[in-house]
């Protein structure tokens, strides 16, 4: 077992999986490994973009991915082991979201902007509401069995673009081993998000991460699977305001319960219809509450009061 300590910057990411590409860095199993990533957007977004400068055309290559690692010995049919050790966002954070896509695809007709100062913890929304960081990689994941480029955007059996919000310092992750080395890569760093990302957006921050890198020989998890610290403690520290939604599809009961929350914000906490889509995106939990009493199915969209501040 390794105990090296390694170093790999954002210089030259890569924007899809594909188990062609050389391993920037080869390390062995116990080896900590300290690593810059762009945001997902590869520094599209500034401090200084404006709302004219998001209608420019723009062809999203995929996520900006920190990688591949090589870890020596790992074969098809293992499994990598992470562990989490720091995670530290960058200094400026946003959140956008366009018709078309997200949730709610047809709810909204323009394109919106939200800006995050990440110096200061919890990160100011509006008067009254600031958010916590609770920082996570979105995308971690190992090279695929297939040859060619794959899209970074779906979730899929080597982790990647998971945006599990509970993967916090303190987590260890378990992906699959598909290729020699494994060849693993990460990025897409949020400073906060809720459960189901609805506006598909989180707050998106580059982020420098320490992770250990652990092989489990000759046992392989289908998929991503997951071990956490308690969850989400920042936001988990008092009560919960929640809408529901009912409906024979699981996907429309989520768009359901997040229209309801969306209404709910703005009567209760006077925010503008796509302020509170934002808010709904880095704060709000989906919770599939109930599947098993046919027609309907019961999804619930938790709000945590703790974001809500004098």
């Amino acid at each position: 077992m390794g105990t090296a300590e390694h170093t790999l910057g954002s210089d030259d990411p890569h924007y899809s999986w594909d188990n062609s590409l050389a391993p920037k860095l080869t390390i062995d199993p116990g080896d900590t490994v300290t690593i810059h990533s762009r945001d997902a957007g590869d520094g599209w977004i500034t401090p200084d973009t404006t709302f004219e400068d998001l209608e420019k055309p723009r062809e999203f290559k995929g996520h900006a991915l920190t990688g591949p690692i090589a870890i020596r010995g790992a074969e098809p049919g293992d499994t990598l082991a992470i562990d989490v050790l720091a995670l530290q966002p960058g200094d400026f954070g946003y959140t956008s979201f366009m018709p078309g896509r997200g949730l709610l695809p047809d709810d909204f007709t323009g394109r919106y902007l939200q800006k995050w100062d990440l110096t200061r913890d919890p990160a100011a929304f509006r008067p009254g509401i600031a958010i916590p960081l609770e920082p996570f990689l979105g995308v971690m994941g190992t090279a695929l069995a297939e040859a060619g480029q794959h899209s970074t955007s779906p979730p899929r059996a080597n982790g990647g673009n998971a945006d599990v919000k509970q993967l916090l310092v303190g987590s260890t992750v378990y992906l699959p081993v598909f290729v020699e080395g494994a060849l693993f890569s990460c990025g897409d760093g949020h400073a906060a998000q809720g459960d189901g990302e609805v506006c598909i957006t989180a707050i998106e921050t580059s982020m420098t991460s320490t992770l250990r890198f652990n092989l489990i020989k000759g046992w392989q998890v289908p998929e991503l699977q997951f071990r956490t610290p308690p969850l989400t403690p920042r936001t988990n520290t008092g009560s919960w305001y929640a809408t529901t939604g009912h409906n024979p599809d699981l996907l429309e009961a989520c768009r359901i319960a997040v229209r309801h929350m969306i209404d709910y914000l703005g009567r209760v906490h006077g925010l503008s219809r796509e302020d509170a889509y934002i808010l709904c995106s880095v704060a709000v939990d989906l919770k599939v509450s109930e599947v098993v009493d046919a027609p309907n199915w019961l999804v619930s969209a938790f709000l945590p009061d703790a974001i809500f501040v004098a």
